[in-house]
């Protein structure tokens, strides 16, 4: 199986390295294009895949594509790919807010998986939620599924409305802790830490934390009851939290991502 990814950004180039491990491909079975001269001669130097800088080298050759291209240049992508596709390749978008009628339509084709991946599939550790247009078989869906989980864990869901649901909890989600991350830094550094001691306090607090909660089967609030006793400081932290509306302010904040995925997919 011939696999292509269009676009060597961040994403596309993590999903590109992590395929470049599957026992599914070798390397004359993974492609590679961008547009940049530059990126070219880096991916080169890589020696992980095959490298092109023109698609009609390489898209007709692949069985399955996976478009990883910022969602403004999807338009004119499609423009110069249409002639090239045939009905039998697989497409894979990594694009935020790309619908896959608009991928069906804009290219001609049936085969569509609409993913949403995550900026820490760049450490192996991202979540990536997928799913597909009714054409794309079983068989096909478990091939996509395993190249996805390259990079981490995959979670298929029943609909688009799922994906852009997963924006705004997994695909926005790592700002959010990074937000978090910020705040706990600087409070450190003004109780009078050093910059290498508070990155060291905070982010080995929010390892463990993670570690604990992914080895158990409890609760946040069951863990939150754990580490605070009635009177002491962890119950005058999160008394603040409540009294600030800290929580919700968090659930709105993952929504206003959700409903903003909704109107790039219509923007589009």
């Amino acid at each position: 199986m011939k696999t292509l990814v269009i676009g060597a950004g961040n994403m596309g180039l993590t999903y590109a390295e992590g395929m470049a491990q599957s026992a599914m491909l070798n390397r004359r079975n993974l492609m590679i294009f961008d547009k940049s001269a530059d990126v070219i001669a880096r991916l080169r130097d890589l020696d992980h895949f095959d490298v092109y800088e023109s698609l009609e080298e390489c898209l007709p050759k692949a069985d399955m594509v996976f478009v990883a291209v910022k969602p403004y240049h999807c338009d004119d992508l499609f423009e110069e790919m249409k002639s090239m596709v045939n009905k039998d390749q697989i497409f894979v978008s990594l694009m935020a807010g790309v619908t896959i009628n608009k991928i069906q339509e804009g290219l001609g084709v049936k085969k569509v998986v609409r993913s949403m991946p995550n900026l820490p599939a760049q450490v192996g550790k991202g979540v990536t939620s997928y799913t597909e247009s009714k054409e794309v078989s079983r068989v096909e869906l478990l091939m996509v599924r395993n190249l996805l989980d390259t990079t981490g864990e995959s979670i298929h869901v029943e609909n688009e409305n799922y994906i852009d649901a997963s924006t705004g909890i997994s695909g926005s989600g790592p700002a959010y802790v990074f937000y978090f991350m910020n705040s706990m830094l600087e409070a450190a550094l003004k109780m009078g830490f050093s910059k290498n001691d508070s990155k060291v306090l905070v982010s080995q607090t929010f390892e463990g934390a993670v570690e604990l909660f992914n080895q158990n089967d409890l609760s946040p609030d069951t863990w939150m009851d754990r580490v605070a006793s009635k009177g002491g400081t962890t119950r005058a932290a999160l008394d603040s939290m409540d009294d600030n509306n800290v929580k919700e302010l968090i659930k709105d904040a993952a929504y206003a991502a959700f409903d903003r995925a909704v109107e790039l997919g219509e923007e589009k």
